[in-house]
């Protein structure tokens, strides 16, 4: 049966009425008489039903085509973060966000230290007085931001005082902008000058590239800027001291002066400002502002928690206290928390359930499974390069992984060859996982699909279903252009309450993303099958046209991923003579390749992939070898910074390619061996 548009809308409206009639008078959604008005109309959309676009006149293959998720939609918390996760009641004085003061909210894999519900509310609250009523020698100063609202801007790895910074911001009322603790100081500079920053948490270990940043742009009060995130105070385990910390605020000497009463309220209306300003990845240019509202995590939270898997809370104050099947939920992550996937979902969501997060500064993989066993981990948040390792890492048999439950993979597309490699290295180990996949972005908050663990090899590779309260368009046509020409297929498109507000200070930029009437183009090809998964089978801005056929890049990197050979890598397009594109293919051997092999492993795998593929796909623009793909910190291939390799001539073998100016730095240090063979 098909819904109009118009008729689609009152019937969503219709869901949302009587889901917040129902949790304002505290009644389950099981009580409203569903026999008269909501399972009628849960018949009609009892899955994802498909319906037609409003465009008349299209043939059947150009019609837009419109998805609702099937699961009732949630209530939604129009409040701070902070108050939404922490917040406490008169009535219940013992409970933090609706559960225990004691349970413990984040542990610290190296020192075990721990910081419960009671204590982190405690802490940001004690920040959150001294950023209202900052001490010498810090000072307030406005911002160039489009919010009249102070920023601070964190630039730290993952320590155990991040969830203290990151709250305490919010329960001030500041806005937050994350940036990465990879920058150098003119990456830095870009991302202070355009959130409007003023202050600065700072690892002591990047100290000097702020100092280097703040002296950029002729700063001549520092210490009035920055305070340096030590965490010694906090895990007993000394800072490194050194003479550049000399004359700078330390977060302790922010702790303990006095306790604000309450947070900073963001009620209503105020629930649409901007709480956080994470940057896109900048896989296709300059990173972007993306301003994300305390409505928009809330709404994430509520609407993301049906799907998500292993939800069991912790409601003792230690972990060890509970064993077995009834042992709760734990979470632990290598994802950087300046990226919006780590800070959601390793910091906010789990508050959000009461489950445990252990904090790792960094990736080491043994360390990791050690902290796994150490703390009955049960969920793991990765990212594909890091299961890349999992599916070949031997060590895995040395560890007690028996607690882990599911594996969730996000921020890059992960083929269902590694789901399986994955999953048999853990049940030749004797450990039963799921491996699981989602999908979302920076400017969704960042959730849009969930596979839930059930259907984790029955639709290995999809992303799952999408959330609650989410409207979804797969979009052929844009403006009388032709999105996609993969049959079935579309442009993704996402509308709901955790889409972006914008980006900041580029209104050109929000007005080509987003809709007038609110749909967010996410430049993702996607397709959905007859039971509603959804799997992304490329980007739209990345897809490799070749004399007039589309080449998706995505495809041919999960088929170079299947060769023995090769443990990574990315395919672009390079312009050629004959006006067209050009597949080449940069591969990171599995071995060590002599010089005098190279052109026989290039070729062969070349040979390899011409047998698989149709005609336009194969790799005419040749193989280039190398010691690692460019990636952002989520995992996603920086195919901007493949691009300044020169085409090589047609029929070269064993040339040394140089990257231009401008590339990553890890990546430009490399050297490389190109070998071509011209295909007509």
């Amino acid at each position: 049966m098909f819904f109009t548009p118009s008729l689609r809308r009152v019937f969503n409206e219709c869901r949302l009425i009587l889901t917040e009639v129902a949790w304002k008078r505290r009644v389950s959604l099981v009580r409203v008489p569903r026999h008269d008005v909501q399972r009628s109309i849960y018949r009609l959309y009892s899955h994802y039903t498909p319906i037609r676009a409003s465009k008349p006149n299209n043939s059947p293959g150009e019609v837009n085509t419109e998805f609702m998720s099937s699961l009732p939609p949630v209530p939604l918390a129009r409040r701070s973060v902070f108050t939404h996760l922490l917040g406490t009641s008169s009535h219940a004085p013992h409970l933090v966000g609706g559960f225990p003061a004691s349970s413990p909210a984040f542990i610290d894999a190296a020192t075990g230290v721990t910081i419960s519900r009671g204590q982190l509310r405690s802490l940001t609250l004690q920040l959150a007085h001294s950023l209202i009523n900052l001490p010498e020698p810090l000072r307030h100063r406005g911002n160039g931001a489009t919010t009249t609202r102070p920023t601070v801007l964190i630039l730290s790895p993952n320590s155990i005082v991040w969830p203290i910074m990151l709250l305490g911001a919010s329960a001030a009322g500041y806005t937050t902008t994350l940036a990465n603790s990879g920058y150098n100081s003119e990456e830095l500079k870009h991302q202070y000058i355009d959130a409007g920053a003023h202050l600065i948490f700072v690892h002591p270990s990047l100290l000097d590239t702020v100092k280097k940043m703040l002296t950029s742009i002729s700063c001549s009060d520092m210490h009035a800027r920055v305070i340096v995130a030590t965490s010694g105070w906090l895990t007993g385990v000394p800072d490194n001291e050194t003479p550049d910390m000399s004359g700078f605020t330390r977060l302790e000497n922010l702790i303990g002066r006095r306790q604000l009463p309450s947070e900073v309220k963001f009620d209503g209306e105020r629930s649409e400002e901007t709480a956080y300003l994470c940057y896109s990845s900048g896989t296709t240019g300059t990173p972007k502002g993306v301003q994300t509202t305390h409505y928009n995590i809330t709404s994430t939270i509520n609407m993301a928690r049906p799907l998500w898997p292993n939800t069991r809370p912790c409601l003792v104050p230690s972990i060890a206290e509970v064993a077995g099947p009834e042992q709760p939920d734990v979470a632990l992550g290598p994802l950087p928390y300046f990226h919006i996937y780590g800070m959601v979902k390793l910091i906010l969501l789990p508050i959000a359930l009461c489950t445990p997060s252990v904090v790792l500064s960094g990736f080491v993989p043994e360390t990791f499974l050690k902290a796994v066993e150490k703390y009955c981990v049960t969920s793991l948040l990765l990212v594909p390069p890091i299961l890349n390792v999992f599916a070949r890492l031997e060590a895995i048999n040395k560890y007690d992984l028996s607690s882990v439950r599911t594996i969730i993979s996000a921020a890059a597309p992960l083929n269902s060859n590694i789901i399986f490699a994955v999953k048999t290295r853990f049940e030749r180990a004797g450990f039963n996982v799921a491996v699981i996949q989602g999908y979302g972005l920076t400017e969704t908050s960042p959730t849009v699909f969930v596979l839930p663990n059930k259907y984790a090899y029955r639709h290995a590779g999809s992303v799952g279903l999408a959330i609650p309260n989410l409207e979804v368009r797969l979009a052929r046509e844009d403006s009388g252009e032709v999105l996609t020409d993969i049959e079935g297929a579309g442009e993704l498109w996402v509308r709901g309450p955790n889409v972006m507000k914008g980006y900041l200070n580029n209104p050109s930029a929000t007005a080509e993303a987003i809709t007038d009437d609110g749909w967010f183009k996410t430049g993702d090809i996607a397709v959905c099958n007859a039971e509603g998964f959804f799997t992304i089978v490329d980007r739209r801005k990345e897809l490799i046209k070749y004399k007039g056929f589309q080449v998706p890049p995505a495809e041919l990197e999960s088929l170079l991923l299947q060769h023995p050979n090769v443990t990574d890598a990315a395919v672009i397009g390079v312009p050629s003579k004959e006006a067209t594109e050009l597949p080449r293919a940069y591969v990171v051997p599995a071995r060590t390749i002599k010089k005098e092999e190279t052109a026989t492993f290039a070729l062969g795998i070349q040979e390899w992939v011409t047998q698989k593929v149709a005609p336009h796909k194969k790799l005419r623009g040749g193989i280039v070898l190398v010691q690692q793909i460019p990636k952002s910190a989520s995992g996603k291939i920086l195919r901007r910074q493949l691009r300044p390799c020169p085409v090589p001539d047609i029929n070269c073998v064993n040339k040394s390619v140089k990257l231009c100016k401008g590339t990553q730095k890890q990546f430009a240090m490399q050297s490389f061996t190109t070998i071509h063979r011209w295909q007509p």
